[in-house]
């Protein structure tokens, strides 16, 4: 998993409470259990103004102009802010992976899912969590200002939200499970943690080994 520690780009807003985890990727692609390629498909029913299945020349689809993702300025977006309850719905980790293989780093809202804030966790997205006035302030300044970008900084966890390298906004501070947050500065994701054990594993292996061999003998007929 990709370490986070700072990261800047262009943010996006998405300005709708309850976006549930089938609008970010539908439910006709999900067949797929690897964590690549669902990119295309982030949003779908909103990006485009056809009906999408898996394996379409995406290229080829016309696309919603109002949607804000397909819209020139947020191009290239890699933070997504949005209202309360993001990721609602199904617990599909496939919404998590959509949205990093679009190529989000981090999503900022008021509120989300458990489900689908633990995701983001495991698979190296930064969920923020502001107040709904905060919120506020930064949608309007990306309506506001083409070309916003927001700092992010998890180390000293806060945010600024800048245009053509100057602040907008005084910083914003946000708190973060000091665990979680050890493991995104690392890059650490359920199987990173337990190979940091490599060591252990292996030496609790050999004791096995002696104390119970026939639990690995080769009992191939």
């Amino acid at each position: 998993m990709k370490p986070f520690t700072t990261h800047q780009g262009i943010a996006v807003a998405i300005d709708r409470p309850n976006i549930d985890t089938d609008a970010i990727i539908p439910k006709q692609f999900l067949k797929s259990i690897k964590r690549s390629g669902f990119g295309v498909n982030l949003f779908d029913e909103w990006r485009y103004l056809d009906v999408g299945t898996p394996g379409m020349d995406n290229s080829t689809r016309p696309i919603n102009p109002d949607f804000s993702l397909n819209q020139a300025r947020y191009q290239g977006a890699s933070i997504l802010v949005a209202r309360e309850n993001f990721g609602c719905g199904s617990s599909r980790e496939h919404a998590v992976w959509a949205l990093d293989d679009y190529g989000f780093r981090a999503v900022i809202a008021p509120s989300y899912s458990d489900i689908f804030f633990n995701n983001c966790f495991k698979n190296g997205v930064l969920p923020i969590v502001l107040s709904a006035e905060d919120v506020d302030i930064i949608i309007e300044l990306i309506h506001q200002h083409e070309g916003l970008e927001i700092i992010i900084d998890l180390p000293s966890q806060q945010l600024i939200c800048q245009l053509d390298g100057k602040g907008l906004h005084s910083p914003f501070t946000f708190d973060v499970d000091a665990f979680r947050k050890y493991c995104l500065l690392n890059g650490f994701d359920d199987i990173g943690l337990t190979l940091q054990h490599t060591d252990d594993i292996k030496a609790y292996e050999e004791r096995m080994k002696q104390k119970t061999p026939w639990v690995f003998m080769d009992h191939a007929l």
